[in-house]
């Protein structure tokens, strides 16, 4: 329990209830960070607000992802100025066609781009960005798609997060065995088998894909998004007048150059980027594995290790024992290098020019650098404060077995909210959670609903709360407001939350399994979209369908800010 008590939760949620009242998410960021100076210290708390900022910026894991955004700024920067922007906007709009099928593919990229949530996010960001302004898409909405299919993917699919949760598990089994309760390791299941488990159990990860893809496909809004939709529509805003977005490419780099549009000119750099961060985490992944097995006397041959515990447990290792933050350096650096390549090789730009255009996208992402750096450092209030732990011990020991599923589903969501980090989440709650799942029951069937619980919460905390890293990259990359995303994303969160709870009381009161409350949550999700639409929609005067309101698209141009560069074509 914190020594702080209730006091440990003053930093976040000031941060959080000040960012989304003024929108000015590093004022709000650095007033929480001080406020937890003042509560560590007693007295004014200056010097000690800037040791957590000076320590997140020094922390190797953080330095990398700095790093990572800024050579990203500088990859979109170089694809921008080359003109592989408006190739692609000029090949996909003859394709794509229409806000539905614009929706559809954004949705099924970031499905494919599983192996990290930061590469998701940038990668998927960037790409749909220019094609869904000109379909006429708030950037809000581009934003929800990005943000609700990066995290969700990446906690089920074989990539780094996986490897972070099997690692929690062993870490809850380990307090388990520590505890006076005559358990021992070979009395435990293990990590990778209640990883499976808990899949199903990972209802909200689940349902927030399948939620995206009723949205897209149904084109129906309600909540925020709806009004943000409409605007967007209607007056070719892709964001509000007073938005104040991560990363401006248009208004920031000026025009791009337009001689000879390429498609290689946007692609190539960004299977450059996905290609050597593949390769490198798997390298980084592979040399730790064959360390750690050299270590345990254990076979060092793939082959030998396959045949012993399976391709989908080795491919698990490998791959969970990957530096994917270094992997990212080196793909986003081989992905600039690429970019300064083309265009000297085509004759698009002088080397001047190529370094020019770089620095440019170190400046495009200074404020989302600043707001990373903040977010980290309220986490690392949150953490020495206690706020975390305060909050899993209040929750410990006061439910029964069937309601502990909710219970550990809503502490997890809170701890994520107020701490902004999915993964410090899993740290603190998955040790707690596994023990008192047991102390309950005396046995290990709730371990796959106790994880499955854990990263459900986690991932919707991360998701609403505006001191999140992924929700401020979601937002740079899709060059959307963040408590605009924030505030839009938290009605269809909040949506996919309430089913959620459903499930799990229908398995811990009547003990519905998952192969049938999941399908029943897909149904009552389906229907609360259509019903909350109608009803939204209804009430605010507008069609739930934002695209079906007939406009004169031929006339109007989308509008992202000033100094837009040349105007797109119209869009049918």
């Amino acid at each position: 329990m914190s020594e702080f008590g209730a006091l440990s939760l003053v930093p976040p949620l000031l941060a959080i209830a000040l960012a989304i009242v003024t929108r000015r998410p590093i004022l709000s960021l650095f007033i929480g960070i001080w406020s937890g100076g003042v509560i560590a210290t007693g007295s004014i708390g200056i010097a000690r607000t800037f040791e957590w900022i000076a320590e997140s910026i020094a922390d190797v894991f953080h330095a990398q992802i700095l790093i990572f955004t800024l050579l990203l700024g500088s990859g979109v920067a170089l694809i921008w100025r080359l003109g592989g922007a408006t190739a692609v906007r000029n090949w996909a709009i003859n394709r794509l066609e229409t806000p539905r099928n614009t929706g559809i593919a954004t949705w099924m990229l970031g499905n494919l781009m599983f192996f990290d949530d930061y590469a998701n996010t940038a990668i998927v960001g960037s790409t749909m960005r220019e094609i869904s302004d000109q379909m006429r898409i708030s950037r809000e909405k581009l934003s929800y798609i990005v943000d609700s299919t990066a995290a969700p993917v990446a906690t089920i699919a074989l990539s780094s997060w996986v490897a972070f949760q099997l690692s929690m598990i062993e870490e809850g089994y380990g307090a388990l065995e520590d505890a006076d309760n005559g358990v021992s390791a070979a009395d435990t299941p293990g990590a990778f088998e209640t990883f499976v488990g808990s899949i199903p159990f990972n209802t909200y990860a689940l349902l927030a894909i399948l939620m995206v893809g009723i949205i897209v496909v149904s084109q129906r809004d309600y909540g925020e998004m709806l009004d943000a939709e409409h605007r967007a529509w209607q007056t070719g805003k892709v964001n509000r007048d007073e938005a104040q977005p991560l990363q401006e490419v248009e208004k920031d780099l000026g025009a791009p150059i337009e001689d000879r549009p390429m498609l290689r000119t946007f692609f190539l750099p960004i299977v450059v980027l996905i290609a050597v961060t593949l390769a490198g985490a798997f390298w980084t992944g592979y040399q730790s594995w064959l360390s750690d097995q050299v270590e345990a006397g254990e076979p060092t041959s793939l082959g030998a290790a396959v045949g012993e515990s399976g391709v989908v447990q080795v491919l698990v290792d490998v791959v969970g024992a990957g530096d994917f933050a270094a992997a990212l350096v080196w793909g986003s650096f081989a992905m600039v290098l690429t970019a300064i390549v083309i265009g000297l090789a085509y004759d698009l730009f002088d080397l001047g020019a190529s370094v020019e255009t770089v620095l440019e996208g170190f400046n495009l992402m200074l404020t989302a650098v600043t707001v990373l750096v903040l977010a980290w450092s309220i986490s690392a209030v949150a953490d020495d404060l206690g706020t975390g732990d305060y909050v899993a011990g209040a929750a410990e020991g006061v439910v029964s077995p069937a309601v502990l599923p909710i219970v550990v589903l809503l502490v997890a969501a809170f701890v994520a909210f107020t701490m902004g980090s999915s993964w410090a989440t899993m740290g603190i709650v998955t040790p707690i959670a596994i023990p008192v799942a047991y102390d309950l029951t005396g046995g290990f069937e709730l371990m796959p609903v106790m994880v499955g619980a854990v990263f459900s919460g986690a991932i919707f905390g991360d998701h609403t709360s505006p001191i999140s890293d992924t929700s401020v990259l979601s937002s740079t990359f899709t060059g959307a407001d963040l408590i605009d995303h924030i505030r839009t994303q938290l009605y269809y969160a909040g949506t996919v939350m309430f089913v959620v709870i459903v499930c799990y009381a229908l398995y811990g009161f009547l003990g519905v399994p998952p192969i049938l409350f999941l399908p029943l949550g897909v149904v009552l999700l389906i229907g609360l979209v259509y019903g909350l639409s109608e009803f939204d929609a209804a009430r605010k005067g507008v069609a739930p369908k934002a695209s079906s309101v007939e406009v004169d698209l031929g006339d109007r141009e989308p509008d992202t800010g000033p100094d837009t560069g040349p105007a797109p074509e119209d869009v049918d």
